[in-house]
């Protein structure tokens, strides 16, 4: 969906407007950090699952009207919210998690921070929306330092072919959320927005549910504890209904321009809270990851000059 323009608010609402921008950065963040923080503890699929399914009750109360009155319009869309759950809630949840087993936070948040420009390559190849050579050149920049990123900056880890199959799971899940986010935005909805999430959420759990219940014959069960049930209720809470409503409301206020300073906050938080929380070490070739990976969101995103 195209991003709304702002609507003209008071002082008070802008200054909300950059906390939550801020804490979005953060709450997003915090997907990155207790992915890796639970990965040895709670099986992937079933904490995807549970994510998302209490997300969807969060968001009930909001839309359960609206997606009861164009009920009709949901089951028409069904093979576009089955495909978008799959995506978003399926893959950008239980391959990330997957992913956080073999891999560090920093990795994930540098990595994911490349959707973005996978974004409008994807609108390239997909729908034939025109790239201009700035653009081409931020793609390449941020792929570049994806690249560096998932090599551990060695030349030799490309030429013996030995990746971690953490990062190639984060981005498989980056590449998924890219095309989630083309196909959203290309795909026509007579469904009102929190209403489509809320279906599109429901096919993400038609998507996973036969993973989750293979699951505990080929890994492990679902454990019940305070502990579990604590971290699936943060992450449908924080990254889950929290980020997602943050995020409507700083563009809603601030338009797409400042709003788009999440993408690079996210991965500067997840790196730093990784450092101080999770004991992670930060490499050179982070830092050679961020010098490629914001320039390159910076170049590939920045607004072109009205003609």
């Amino acid at each position: 969906m195209s991003a709304p323009e702002p609507k003209p608010a008071s002082g008070n609402e802008r200054l909300l407007a950059y906390v939550l921008l801020v804490a979005t950065a953060l709450m997003f963040a915090a997907n990155m950090l207790t992915a890796r923080a639970t990965s040895d503890e709670l099986p992937p699929v079933a904490l995807a699952f549970w994510r998302w399914a209490g997300a969807l009750v969060l968001l009930l109360p909001f839309c359960a009207t609206s997606l009861w009155r164009h009920r009709y319009a949901a089951l028409a869309e069904w093979r576009d919210m089955l495909l978008l759950g799959a995506l978003g809630m399926g893959i950008c949840g239980a391959v990330v998690y997957m992913g956080a087993a073999t891999t560090s936070a920093t990795n994930i948040g540098l990595i994911y921070a490349a959707s973005p420009v996978l974004i409008i390559l994807f609108a390239r190849l997909f729908y034939g929306e025109r790239m201009n050579a700035r653009q081409m050149l931020g793609v390449a920049l941020s792929l570049a330092g994806v690249l560096v990123v998932i090599a551990r900056g060695q030349l030799q880890t490309f030429l013996a072919v030995r990746f971690t199959i953490g990062d190639l799971l984060i981005l498989a899940a980056a590449i998924a959320w890219a095309v989630y986010s083309v196909v959203l935005k290309h795909r026509p909805s007579a469904l009102p927005p929190t209403a489509r999430l809320a279906a599109i959420t429901i096919g993400g759990l038609v998507s996973l549910l036969p993973f989750v219940l293979a699951e505990p014959f080929v890994y492990k069960p679902y454990p019940l504890s305070w502990h579990s049930i604590g971290v699936a209720a943060f992450l449908a809470l924080v990254p889950g209904f929290g980020a997602y409503q943050a995020y409507g409301y700083v563009q809603r206020h601030l338009g797409a321009g400042p709003t788009g300073l999440i993408m690079y906050m996210s991965p500067l938080f997840t790196g730093l809270l990784g450092f101080l929380l999770l004991g992670e070490d930060l490499r050179p070739y982070h830092l050679a990851g961020v010098l490629l990976v914001l320039p390159g969101i910076f170049l590939a995103t920045r607004p072109g000059r009205p003609k």
